[in-house]
């Protein structure tokens, strides 16, 4: 663990010199998020009816603080991690420390942790204060954000280890992470979708992380604590099988 911390310690050296650059973003992104399709369209759906019993923005409210999460785990876990690999070589000079493949990866992941909770807590103070907050459990929300970020960028780590060119995060970044942000249940109840495809969302880590915020958020929206127990659960299996990998992954690239 002294080892972990040692790389995490290392990361927020670094983070420290660029933290203004992402806090405007994490303070203002929540903000254009609610006043867009919180007030914006959800004028238009209130007139219609509540969703479960709310508003329109308290219903996308935790949907968005989860993809949000998921956002900033993609965010750290693709140009970040290859410029270890491929532009700085920082990878190569750890492990010529004392440090193994484990110590590494466990201590990367500790960061990117510590900032989901982070911008987590900043989301939801925002949301809390436009008045979409309905439960105490709302406070878990960012332990779950953290799970779900760590279910994101475990496989990520393990394939941006197998790379060499940036070209392929763009492609991701359209044909994964914005339609998981389109169609896992954070802007519409996923019954409005046709049956064929709602498994696609099911299958997304993020609709599980969406359905626990969700959950915790709203008084009125009980999933039961065995479906919680399964959310949880298949998050941490993205997340322990991506980390077996990424461990697989980093040691076959670093041999090289």
């Amino acid at each position: 663990m002294s080892a972990a911390l040692s790389v995490l310690e290392y990361d927020l050296v670094g983070y420290r010199r660029v933290w203004r650059g992402s806090v405007l973003s994490s303070f203002l992104m929540p903000v254009l998020f609610v006043v867009g399709f919180g007030f914006g369209v959800g004028r238009f759906v209130d007139a219609t009816g509540r969703l479960h019993g709310v508003t329109y923005l308290a219903f996308i409210a935790p949907g968005m603080l989860a993809s949000t999460g998921m956002q900033v785990a993609f965010g750290e876990s693709a140009y970040p991690i290859m410029s270890k690999f491929q532009w700085n070589r920082t990878y190569h000079a750890l492990i010529a420390a004392p440090l193994r493949i484990a110590d590494i990866i466990a201590g990367d992941l500790l960061y990117l942790a510590l900032r989901l909770i982070v911008t987590s807590a900043v989301f939801l103070a925002v949301i809390s204060a436009f008045g979409a907050v309905h439960s105490a459990w709302a406070l878990a929300t960012p332990l779950i954000c953290a799970l779900l970020g760590l279910a994101i960028a475990t496989p990520l780590f393990a394939y941006t280890a197998t790379i060499t060119s940036d070209s392929a995060f763009a492609l991701i970044q359209r044909v994964l992470v914005i339609p998981m942000s389109l169609f896992a249940g954070v802007f519409f109840p996923l019954s409005q979708l046709p049956a064929a495809v709602r498994w696609l969302a099911y299958v997304s880590p993020l609709w599980h992380g969406v359905e626990l915020c969700r959950a915790a958020t709203l008084p009125g929206y009980s999933i039961g604590p065995l479906a919680a127990a399964g959310h949880l659960a298949y998050l941490a299996l993205w997340a322990g099988g991506g980390l077996a990998l990424a461990i697989r992954t980093f040691r076959r690239r670093l041999a090289e």
